[in-house]
């Protein structure tokens, strides 16, 4: 199983919504599972990838451009988020305030960019309280943290992702649905997976502030000025949210979900159980 299927504890909530056991390592998926919203094919770049390997993408938009990649063995089975969200009942509280995704960096990648200027923007926009929820890697760094924390921020993690098999929070997407539920509204300084996950759960959203660069970017696919042309109802301080819920369904295959039984076949799961 390819460890980018754990990230985010994916593999697991495929597997509890299949009714399968709550194992410590869910079943070997046959093939690779789209593990974040991108604009290329699906596969995060420079991924290992065997040739002819099954692609299990989020979205009819994300096989089509594989296909034009020339891959073939594609299937849409939409985001695990959705399926999370499928599953779990929202509470009777409506959510107050904003949280707020500062664009980040990862293992092999770091960003570079000015975190005040973006406090100061957030700051003189948004009303009411705000969660600033930083990446593991930029939560580590004391200074990042403590800039928001002097701001006034609260300032939250979703957890470790995981990496190489190792440290999964298989609860990432389970506490990310809980934040953004707690919260109004969802913004960040670049178009990800967290905006298009609030517009699912229900969140207005928005996307401003200097988008900030990422060490050696990969703009095969275009990249953040791709971004602005091919979404740019998401930009700015106010957005239309029931023209944007639109294109976070179509973005999460929300309305392709299989059902238990699909699903286990489509991920190679045995009907009786797993190895």
């Amino acid at each position: 199983m390819h460890h980018a299927n754990h990230h985010y504890g994916h593999s697991h909530i495929l597997a509890r919504y299949c009714g399968m056991p709550e194992p410590s390592h869910p079943p070997r998926i046959h093939g690779y599972l789209q593990h974040g919203w991108n604009i290329g094919d699906g596969l995060a770049p420079g991924t290992p990838y065997v040739a002819g390997s099954r692609l299990l993408v989020w979205s009819e938009e994300t096989r089509r451009r594989s296909w034009s990649q020339g891959r073939r063995n594609v299937v849409v089975v939409g985001a695990p988020f959705a399926y999370l969200v499928e599953t779990t009942p929202a509470g009777g509280e409506p959510g107050e305030g904003t949280i707020f995704y500062p664009f980040h960096g990862w293992e092999g990648q770091q960003v570079h960019g000015d975190h005040q200027r973006l406090v100061d923007e957030v700051r003189a926009t948004e009303n009411g309280p705000v969660t600033a929820c930083l990446y593991w890697n930029e939560y580590r760094m004391g200074a990042v943290r403590r800039l928001y924390e002097r701001a006034g921020f609260r300032v939250i993690c979703h957890g470790y992702r995981g990496f190489w098999w190792r440290d999964h929070d298989r609860d990432f997407l389970v506490k990310q649905l809980a934040e953004l539920r707690r919260h109004r509204r969802v913004v960040s300084n670049r178009l990800c997976s967290a905006i298009w996950y609030g517009l699912l759960a229900g969140r207005e959203a928005a996307v401003y502030g200097d988008p900030m660069v990422l060490d050696n970017a990969d703009m095969t696919f275009g990249g953040e000025p791709r971004l602005h042309r091919q979404w740019p109802g998401l930009y700015g301080r106010e957005t239309d949210f029931a023209a944007c819920h639109r294109l976070a369904r179509a973005q999460l295959g929300a309305d392709e979900l299989a059902g238990p039984e699909e699903l286990r076949t489509l991920l190679g799961w045995s009907k009786e159980g797993y190895v």
